[in-house]
């Protein structure tokens, strides 16, 4: 359906495609790998018609093309969908899954009627049921991406992309969207796949492509493969190599975090541990479980309605974000682009951020020692920027995570609360980012790991816990720290808490 013969793409000081060479036929899923930077996105972009390539050619449906815009890239039946959805929350769904494209009635304007059983239409090809006059902001994420995934379908589609599709998706609604994208292969369409989730990868791909620098690494059937030599093709490390030495923490001192009965309605309901010193310690669960709710009520971001809290040997029971801050609790949030990151500031104001006092002088900001700082902390993670006055919107995911790093690690002397901390974040930098937070336990902050990867929860953390439903449905340490356990915990009823899952 694709191929493209010696593709090259070339931007100042850099040659982001060399002489790529690429195929994926109809019906089939082909993963598309590799670490930031490896090309995988200017090559999606070169396929869809964003960018004309330098040299090489491009042949789609058995033809060569040279695409003008991505519209005529869309015209011919290539489809993509980002990892950002590109929806309108105050439209329906019917509206966004026809966006130009809405049936006119005779006198020009939208013909709702047609459009409503189109969509319906649309929907049910995709053995999914919403409906279609509601507005796209009332659904949840898993709807919204069915949507973008609808929107793909208006016409015929010969050639889907998807990037990165489960970054907010986990569990069920995951599964779900796999028996879709399966539907769509059944059907004939090519579909390619991006993802740093190597478990997906050997769930729902028959082939992978695997870029590094640039350059074609390799092309191989997916039943060839086993995680480790995946790994190996994309970073040169063995997939052992990826997580550090667990350390267990002495647990005979005073917890640095005592959690009792904690409740913010709506998604948590009655929370109860400890966190120790050196600690890393894993909430794993299902989306919507309440994983994040949780870090937002020890925050301050969201208030509680009840239970209380201990921070070292003081109460903490109804902090604001700023109180937390300047009682050593700092909070790397899942979304680090909404919540995080200040997008239109440089580095060196994002690492000072919560802080400011200390750069504050009587007549403004030391700006000196701020620069000097953000230096720092550049050295310190080695962020891969041209320096502290730089700014952070054009980072990779991974360099973005290190600077919020670098920002809390000043910030909090005591619990450090890290929320998806390698979501987006392709496996060389995951690694990068797993030494950093076992250094950062070694050195004594206590910290509290909230991730939907299974392998992260396993690989780090000497306990867990598993939510379901805004409760505490299980904990488990040691040898039972394994992914079958923590699922079984996960997708339990409140009343099977002591279910035997040796």
């Amino acid at each position: 359906m694709i191929r493209l013969d010696g593709v090259s793409k070339i931007f100042p000081g850099v040659k982001s495609l060399d002489k790529v060479g690429f195929e994926a036929v109809a019906g089939e899923v082909h993963a598309l790998l590799g670490e930031n930077g490896a090309g995988k996105s200017t090559l999606i972009k070169t396929i869809s018609g964003a960018y004309i390539p330098d040299e090489g050619t491009i042949y789609f449906d058995g033809k060569k093309h040279k695409w003008g815009s991505p519209k005529e890239a869309k015209d011919a039946g290539i489809h993509i969908i980002y990892q950002d959805l590109v929806l309108f929350h105050e439209l329906s769904v019917a509206e966004n899954i026809f966006i130009g494209e809405a049936p006119l009635t005779r006198f020009g304007t939208i013909d709702y009627k047609t459009m409503y059983e189109g969509a319906d239409e649309i929907l049910h090809r995709l053995g999914h049921h919403i409906d279609v006059q509601a507005l796209v902001k009332s659904l949840s994420v898993a709807d919204q991406q069915m949507v973008e995934i609808a929107k793909a379908l208006v016409g015929e589609t010969k050639l889907l992309v998807l990037d990165e599709p489960t970054a907010m998706i986990s569990g069920r609604e995951a599964e779900l969207l796999f028996e879709r994208i399966k539907l769509l292969r059944d059907e004939g369409v090519c579909i390619i796949y991006i993802s740093h989730r190597l478990e997906e990868i050997f769930s729902i791909a028959d082939r992978v492509t695997v870029l590094k620098d640039g350059q074609l690494i390799g092309t191989r059937n997916i039943e060839e493969l086993d995680r480790d030599q995946l790994v190996g093709m994309m970073v040169g490390r063995e997939l052992k190599d990826i997580f550090p030495s667990k350390r267990v923490p002495s647990l005979e001192a005073a917890p640095v975090l005592t959690v009792r009965n904690l409740c913010a309605p709506p998604k948590v309901k009655d929370v109860s541990f400890d966190l120790h010193a050196g600690e890393i310690l894993g909430i794993a669960g299902l989306v919507g479980a309440g994983r994040s709710e949780v870090a937002h009520a020890l925050f301050g971001s969201i208030p509680r309605s009840s239970g209380t809290v201990t921070l070292g040997s003081e109460g903490f029971n109804n902090p604001s974000p700023r109180e937390s801050i300047n009682r050593g609790l700092g909070f790397l949030t899942e979304d680090r682009k909404g919540e995080g990151l200040m997008l239109l500031l440089d580095t060196s104001a994002n690492i000072s951020a919560p802080a400011l006092p200390e750069f504050t002088t009587a007549t403004g900001l030391d700006r000196a020692h701020e620069i000097q700082v953000a230096k720092d902390e550049i050295d310190r993670f080695r962020i891969a920027v041209p320096g502290p006055e730089s700014g952070v919107s054009k980072l990779s995911g991974g360099n973005q995570q290190k600077v919020l790093f670098g920002r809390w690690t000043r910030a909090c002397r005591r619990v450090l609360i890290l929320d998806e901390p390698t979501r987006g974040i392709d496996v060389g930098a995951k690694v990068e980012i797993y030494e950093i937070i076992r250094q950062l336990a070694n050195d004594g902050l206590g910290i509290l790991l909230i991730s939907s990867e299974l392998p992260e929860i396993v690989g780090l953390c000497t306990r867990v816990l598993v939510m379901r439903e805004g409760f505490i449905t299980g904990e488990v340490e040691g040898s039972q720290i394994i992914e079958e356990v923590i699922m079984k915990y996960a997708t339990a009823e409140r009343e099977s808490m002591a279910l035997d899952v040796a």
